[in-house]
């Protein structure tokens, strides 16, 4: 998330803890020629004042000095961020350097450059005084960036120890250390606690000192604080009060962008991109030469398909010195899109790698109609304009368009009417089901387009995991280990707090806990209520009524009634296998063991007993494959398909085990359901020339002409080697069709590559034949 990340090093630039000082100076003096004098001057948009303090510093013969100096000026538009560097170096390895030199460092290389030194300069300088609150604010800026669930510990940590109190001290801590109230409040409202980030933007407007300056009664130092207030009062669509809170912040220094691009941040991570995009302008307005501003508007003008300004917008930000990973990497980015190819009709705009095209093109377009028809229907809306969907095979590309967001580990997000994901090929096969996926962020664009993006996280993701059980049953919410656990340890979150296990996660798998908490209350409400509860709720969310007045008027139930009948639901589905969950584990264990011992017969007596512990367990090494595989060393071809068929209907998709699977139902003359598994297979892994050739085989076979024919199109796209058998086999397909002029192109392109291939010979005769 960049909101503390990006966004935090701006705000760094402005303020500074003093290590290891009982009483540490925030801001200092306005007309010392300090680092903390100059920085307040920024702060209060006294331009000429600053640059003077700021030069001053640079004149001053103290490396340390002259760095912040060079930082203050670039913050004024100078750009010289390497003079700055290069005085730090000097500056930390003069000897008896302080640790708060090397903190400042590294969140200049955080605000500008890189977060791995960055972090390493944090580390050390805490390491030399465990108490420089400015290293632990830092560090905090770091983790909140990477949604560490730590940040919010360090920030508080840095209150304390700014004033020289040990860890036991916090609780009693004076807490008068306004960037790091501004900072906590900033990553308590991204974490959706705003009750408890107004408190602390309160508790930094409280304490920062008033000079007469600006509104009466509001301190002049906390300019970030008022804009996490108006961040909090957009969030509540309670305009007034937040063009209230950054007319106070005008007041002050009309000229400072900072207040809107926080602003800008907060409606990025509520998805509101629309209004994201309106206050990286109003930032740049105020400050045109906020670099970080510019790079935002350019990557949420990414989000939106504006490539051609967001580009405008990235480059200048990094010709001006806005060189950080976000925007270097979007750059990067856009000088890929020449190499994809995009596709476009009345309603949907496709972007595929252009290597990848011809293969993947029909299949997504099949699916990417069928989900906008489906939604349409079911949601009762029609979209506002056509849906783009990017595909990108590198899944570090893909990143990139989710940078600054959380959930970088996701296969796919969803930016209003845009949809990015990952390409099949951009997974190790078995790891994502492409499919599913595209069924899933369709969803959200049809929600989030309903509500006006006024929708818990939780709500739209559970509804999102819930819709693509409905698509297909085998891609339904899967109850994976680290769930179960979660299940018996009683960590589920109320419906309530249920938002805050998506941003910062408090232990590890926490996310996608919450994915599947999410998901099931969904599943759980349709099946109480029915599916049109579900869309009556999105419709009272997106009219900015609370949860306690959505949950009464669709379920009829309060909040804290629905998360006891809930769990009580879930614990009669799956409380047994959590209870059971390490009798489970110790049984496949066992199973396992038998299998490297090749003892056939004990997997067959004890795998249906493995399975019955916890029958959703899919994953390696899973007691499916394992009695499948002692069922063939047994000879019985039909107790292995058997197995392995409840494999793939608990949501398994290995490819190679679902192909297994398939060669199974052909020995035993199952063609329809061999058919049947491969088209699934396409869904998780269709770069497979050998899958997509014995499918068509099997559907031409079945009369499903128009099924093999694609699959035959399939492995002419993936250039085999055998080009002149693949044109054959589509020429096949064609004239299936009855597309005698096709069946005849594509029989002239297998004897082009090969002009001895006598069958094809034989078809160009008949087909001449006929003419």
């Amino acid at each position: 998330m960049r909101i503390l990340g990006q966004l935090g090093a701006v705000i760094a630039g402005t303020m500074m803890l003093v290590c290891g000082l009982a009483t540490a100076q925030t801001r200092g003096g306005a007309n010392a020629a300090t680092p903390e004098g100059c920085a307040k001057l920024r702060l209060h948009g006294k331009k000429a004042d600053a640059k003077a303090c700021s030069e001053a510093l640079v004149a001053s013969g103290d490396p340390y000095k002259a760095a912040e100096g060079y930082w203050g000026l670039s913050e004024m538009g100078s750009g010289q961020w390497e003079d700055a560097k290069t005085q730090f170096e000097m500056a930390i390895k003069k000897p008896g350097a302080l640790a708060l030199w090397k903190a400042r460092y590294g969140m200049l290389f955080h605000e500008r450059f890189n977060d791995q030194d960055a972090g390493q300069l944090l580390t050390e300088a805490l390491a030399q005084d465990p108490n420089c609150a400015e290293a632990l604010l830092g560090i905090a800026q770091i983790g909140a960036a990477n949604y560490d669930d730590k940040a919010e510990d360090y920030l508080r940590r840095s209150i304390a120890m700014g004033h020289g109190l040990s860890e036991a001290d916090v609780k009693l801590a004076a807490a008068n250390t306004v960037e790091a109230h501004e900072l906590l409040a900033g990553l308590l409202l991204a974490d959706s606690r705003p009750d408890d980030a107004i408190k602390e933007a309160q508790a930094a407007i409280a304490a920062s000192p008033y000079d007469g300056a600006g509104p009466a009664g509001g301190g002049t130092d906390a300019l970030d604080a008022e804009a996490v207030m108006a961040a909090a009062a957009l969030l509540a669509d309670k305009n007034a009060d937040a063009d209230a809170w950054l007319a106070k912040i005008k007041a002050v220094n009309p000229g400072y962008g900072v207040g809107d691009l926080i602003v800008a941040q907060h409606m990025m991570l509520n998805r509101r991109y629309p209004e994201a995009i309106a206050y990286d302008r109003k930032a740049i307005e105020a400050d045109p030469q906020l670099w970080s501003a510019h790079a935002d508007l350019g990557i949420n003008l990414m989000r939106m398909g504006e490539e051609q300004e967001a580009r405008e917008q990235l480059e200048l930000a990094y010709n001006n010195g806005q060189t950080d990973k976000p925007t270097s990497n979007s750059l990067k980015l856009l000088d890929l899109y020449p190499k994809f190819v995009t596709t476009k009709d009345a309603t949907t705009s496709l972007m595929l790698w252009n290597a990848e095209e011809d293969l993947l093109r029909p299949y997504f377009e099949e699916q990417l109609h069928k989900a906008m028809a489906t939604y349409q229907a079911k949601y009762k809306m029609t979209l506002d304009g056509p849906v783009r969907l990017e595909v990108y095979p590198n899944h570090e590309d893909f990143a990139v368009r989710t940078m600054g967001m959380p959930g970088l580990g996701a296969l796919g997000v969803t930016f209003g009417n845009t949809v990015a994901m990952d390409s099949p090929s951009g997974r190790k096969p078995g790891d994502f089901n492409w499919g599913a996926t595209l069924w899933h962020e369709m969803s959200h664009v049809y929600i989030l387009s309903m509500t006006k993006f006024r929708v818990p996280r939780w709500f739209t993701e559970g509804l999102a995991v819930h819709e693509e059980g409905q698509a297909d049953p085998r891609w339904a919410n899967r109850l994976t280990p680290e769930v179960v656990v979660a299940i018996r340890d009683k960590k589920l979150l109320p419906v309530e707090d249920l938002d805050q296990g998506f941003i910062f996660p408090k232990y590890p798998d926490q996310v996608i806990v919450s994915y599947w908490q999410g998901g099931t209350i969904c599943d759980y409400i349709a099946e109480r209520w029915g599916s049109d509860a579900l869309l009556g709720m999105a419709h009272s969310f997106g009219q900015l009524k609370t949860l306690p007045v959505v949950f009464q008027e669709n379920l009829k139930a309060t909040p804290q009634q629905f998360d006891t009948d809930y769990m009580a639901w879930m614990d009669k589905h799956w409380g047994t296998t959590a209870k059971n969950f390490d009798q489970w584990r110790d049984s496949l264990k066992e199973l396992v063991k038998s299998a490297e011992a090749k003892n056939d017969d004990a997997i067959i007596a004890g795998a249906p007993k493995v399975i019955a512990l916890y029958p959703e367990y899919v994953e390696d090494a899973n007691a499916y494959e394992l009695l499948a595989a002692a069922q063939l060393n047994k000879g019985n071809k039909q107790a292995a398909a058997d197995a392995l068929k409840e494999y793939e209907k608990r949501g398994g998709e290995d490819p190679k085990t679902l192909k297994q699977l398939a060669t199974l139902e052909e020995d035993l003359g199952q063609m329809k359901e061999a058919a049947a598994t491969l088209d699934h297979v396409n869904f998780i892994y269709p770069v497979d020339e050998g899958l997509h050739r014995e499918l068509g085989k099997l559907w031409l076979a079945q009369g499903n002409n128009a099924g093999a024919l694609r699959e035959y199109r399939a492995v002419v796209a993936m250039k085999p080697l055998d080009k002149a058998q693949a044109e054959y086999d589509v020429a096949k397909a064609y004239l299936a069709t009855g597309d005698k002029a096709k069946a005849e192109e594509s029989v002239l392109a297998s004897l082009e590559a090969a002009p001895d291939f006598k069958d094809a010979q034989k078809m160009l005769l008949e087909l001449e034949g006929t003419k």
